[in-house]
Order: C-alpha cells, then sequence, then structure tokens
C-alpha cells in the first residue's frame, strides 16, 4: 500500500496530520475537537446574584485544544462546579441533543442562548457593543468595560441556560457600584431582551466526513463520501493500494482546493485490483464555530460544568473515511442455443407429397358457387340406360322368333 500526502496548491501553512483527534487506525467520520481547561487563558467579570443564588462568578473561561488552539467560552450550567482538579478533564464537542441534562432549560432556550453568544462579547468588542447600546439610548459610565460585558453576556447565557434571570435590584455581589451595574444591567437587557429572536441553526461541524466506511467492488467507484465543512481543506493524505484514486462522481482525481463543503468523494478502484482497502484524511483550517457545546468526558461519574463555544482562534483538525472492496465475481455469458434437425428414425415414413387441382375462377359473381356434385355422373346414368334398352330389345326379338 501506498501513502500519499497532497498539499493545496495555495501554499496554506498547516499543522500536519500530528493535529489529528481521531482514535484508532479508521479515520473517523466526523472530527471531536477535545480539549482541556487553561485557567491562565480564563478572564474573569464581576460575582453577580441570580434569582435563588448569590455570589456567582462570571468566567470567560479559556479550553485549550489538543492541537494548541484557544477557545473562549461560558458557562451553561449553574449549579454544577467546577473544581480545580477539573483542569485536567477532558471535554469533549457534542452536538446540542446530547447536552447532558435532560431536563435542563438549555434543551428549549437554545436559540436565545445562541443569539446572546452572536450578540455577546467577546464576539462584538465591548467598544461596539456600547456603541451599538448607546444608539438605542443607552449610557454608559466611563465606557463599558471588558470585565462589565463579560458579567452581562455570562448572566445571560444563565437566564436562558438555567432559567436563572438577573437580580436587576441587587444585580452584583459584593460591589456598591450604581454605575457598574448600570452597565452590567444595560448589556443583560439587550441581550435578553425583544431583539434576542433565537438563532435556530445549530453550529455546523467543523469538518465531518459521511459515512465512515464503505464497501464496494473492484471495477467501480465506491462512495461517495460527503465532506461538510466551514474551513479551507489544506491537506488530503490518502492510504491506497496502487492504480487505487481519489475521485470525484465523474471520475477526475480531487486535489486539496477542490474538496470544499458538500464535496463528494469516491475510491476509483481498477477492474485487476486485488481484495483490499484504503483510507484517506482531509485536514483543514477553521474556526470552531460559536455556539458548539463541550461535555466533559464521563459526565455521568464525574460531573464538571459544560462550556459553550464564544469565539475561537482558527484551528487545525483532522477527518477522514475508509473503503474496502472485494475482487469482482467474473462474467457468465450462456454461448446462444445451436438448433439441430434429427434425422427421422426407421418407423418414421415421409408422407408423401400431396398436390390440389387448381380450380378455375368463377367466372363472375352471379354464377353458382360449385359444389361436390361430379359432371362425369350423367354420362355413366346415360350409357347404362342404352345399354339396358339395347339389351331389352334384343330379347325381345328372341321370343318373337321362337
Amino acid at each position: 500500500m501506498r501513502g500519499k500526502k497532497i498539499l493545496a496548491r495555495t501554499g496554506a501553512a498547516v499543522l500536519g496530520a500530528s493535529m489529528a483527534l481521531m482514535s484508532g487506525a479508521l479515520p473517523a467520520g466526523a472530527d471531536q475537537a477535545q480539549g482541556k481547561l487553561d485557567t491562565d487563558a480564563g478572564v474573569s467579570g464581576f460575582k453577580v446574584n441570580v434569582e435563588g443564588m448569590k455570589n456567582l462568578s462570571t468566567t470567560l473561561f479559556g479550553l485549550r485544544l489538543e492541537g494548541g488552539d484557544l477557545l473562549k467560552t461560558y458557562c451553561v450550567q449553574i449549579e454544577v462546579d467546577i473544581r480545580d482538579e477539573d483542569k485536567d478533564l477532558v471535554r469533549g464537542e457534542v452536538p446540542w441533543d446530547e447536552f447532558p441534562y435532560e431536563h435542563s432549560p438549555f434543551h428549549k432556550n437554545r436559540e436565545k442562548i445562541n443569539w446572546v453568544l452572536h450578540h455577546g462579547y467577546p464576539v462584538v468588542e465591548a467598544d461596539a457593543l456600547e456603541a451599538l447600546l448607546v444608539k438605542d439610548g443607552a449610557t454608559f459610565n466611563d465606557g463599558l468595560t471588558v470585565k462589565e460585558a463579560i458579567t452581562a453576556t455570562q448572566a445571560a447565557v444563565w437566564r436562558f441556560s438555567d432559567d436563572k434571570p438577573l437580580k436587576k435590584d441587587d444585580p452584583l455581589s459584593g460591589k456598591d457600584d450604581a454605575e457598574t451595574e448600570a452597565d452590567v444591567l444595560a448589556v443583560y437587557d439587550y441581550l435578553t431582551g425583544e431583539k434576542n429572536v433565537g438563532i435556530g441553526k445549530e453550529p455546523t461541524a467543523t469538518l465531518e466526513v459521511s459515512p465512515e466506511e464503505a464497501t464496494g467492488e473492484a471495477g467501480s467507484r465506491i462512495g461517495p463520501f460527503t465532506v461538510s465543512t466551514t474551513g479551507e481543506i489544506t491537506e488530503i493524505v490518502s492510504e491506497l493500494p496502487e492504480g487505487v484514486t481519489l475521485t470525484d462522481a465523474e471520475g477526475a482525481e480531487l486535489n486539496p482546493e477542490d474538496v470544499t463543503d458538500g464535496t463528494e468523494v469516491f475510491f476509483d478502484v481498477p477492474d485487476d485490483a486485488e481484495e483490499g482497502s484504503g483510507s484517506f484524511e482531509l485536514t483543514v483550517e477553521a474556526a470552531v464555530d460559536t455556539g458548539r457545546l463541550f461535555v466533559a468526558e464521563d459526565y455521568k461519574k464525574r460531573p464538571s460544568q459544560s462550556l459553550i463555544v464564544a469565539s475561537s482562534e482558527k484551528t487545525s483538525l483532522s477527518a477522514g473515511a475508509q473503503a474496502n472492496w472485494k475482487v469482482a465475481p467474473p462474467v457468465e455469458t450462456t454461448p446462444p442455443p445451436v438448433e439441430t434437425t434429427a434425422p427421422p428414425t426407421s418407423s418414421e415414413v415421409a408422407a408423401p407429397p400431396t398436390t390440389e387441382a387448381p380450380v378455375n375462377p368463377q367466372a363472375n359473381e352471379d354464377d353458382l358457387a360449385q359444389t361436390g356434385f361430379s359432371a362425369m355422373t350423367p354420362l355413366l346414368l346415360g350409357g347404362g340406360l342404352l345399354l339396358a334398352g339395347g339389351a331389352t330389345l334384343l330379347l325381345l326379338r328372341r321370343r318373337n322368333a321362337a
């Protein structure tokens, strides 16, 4: 089996296959990004009071992926703690439907949470967020600070993820600063108010290849393997036997720049290929989308706060698929049957040929149709009568003579 690496002609810098987050020899269908808390990368806001709970820390957490890239995330489980030892827990990316607590308000409010993330900090910088709200009539004291923006955005997330509204008469814990409270409330009210109509579409996967595996026969194109990505494919690494190529549906060999979101990849296996298998792996550079959910591994045994992405740097991730094939069975061709005529046996006597006397055409349509009566019949009768009459005369003469 030969290995083949194809780099994008654009010359984009890639981290390579070492960033692949897959397990085992078989490439995964979808790259599930994994990472751990980076306590040094976290940025704290003020402590807040919500309905039924007080003195809650607000933090924009840093989640460091295995390849070194950093995600900025908020908490979506207000009643689940993050302990000091949780920094060693691996958190993996999961779909919204796999949120670990099935009765959480997260499920019914996730569209509104997604809207908060796309319109809050850090997707919208603090000064831009301030300018936006000033146009709507809000006022800020010495401007909107990053710490105030983080506090308001996390509180807005909790309003929907845990159904815990901020206590407006006492929003900040241990801080009697009416101006800071007013700044936080202005952003909080904007993110949770009537303008929040939700963003219903779940963020797409950064890179996914589906299905993970397929089987076919030599002499065919095995696939399609559909690529879903929000980034730019920078590398294709394949492990293929001699003669097998990666192509599109028309049989054209694929390069990295040919593969985009929605591309269908096929394994083109020649007729004379032996039974075998092959695989490919794609590398993509893209940001993990805002709104992606990260849950601690083995959550049921060791619960820890689930985190949702607020923003991310570009990351280099990989995913791929595998094909297996068998030798095509030989095509059986049946010769056309040969027709033969057997000679007649001794018991079979050929019938003599028959001939039919020609029938004279009728003179016209008014003549009677010819019947089965023969024309010789009256002649024979007449001859018989003559002979009988002659015999009678001869007998009478002999009597008279006597």
